[in-house]
């Protein structure tokens, strides 16, 4: 069993930034890719980017050119670099530990004048 946390979330005004952290309990090299969602109500959960364990990366299209994911083996943990950021953002963003059923709680984000 492994638990996903992110953290980082808040109320941030457009063109801001934030910092999103997914610490996992276990090493998560031992996955082939974690990722990053995020869901609005009454919509879907929608991919924003994941990272392979050799550091290959995919992104939305809503979020290339701002938005940065990165991993770190030794600290058990995936970030996720958020700049210029939309009132469109807004959204619950969860971690997920790619092929498995591995997912956080979520942390909110809201982008607000």
């Amino acid at each position: 069993q492994v638990q996903l946390v992110e953290s980082g979330g808040g109320l941030v005004q457009p063109g801001g930034s934030l910092r999103l952290s997914c610490a996992a309990s276990r090493s998560i090299s031992m996955f082939y890719a974690m990722g990053w969602y995020r869901q609005t109500p009454g919509k879907q959960r929608e991919l924003v980017a994941t990272i392979t364990r050799s550091g290959n990366t995919n992104y939305a299209d809503s979020v290339k050119g701002r938005f940065t994911i990165s991993r770190d083996n030794a600290d058990y943990t995936v970030y996720l670099q958020m700049n210029s950021l939309k009132p469109e953002d807004t959204a619950v963003y969860y971690c997920h530990a790619t092929g498995t059923t591995y997912w956080g709680k979520g942390t909110l984000v809201t982008v607000s004048s």
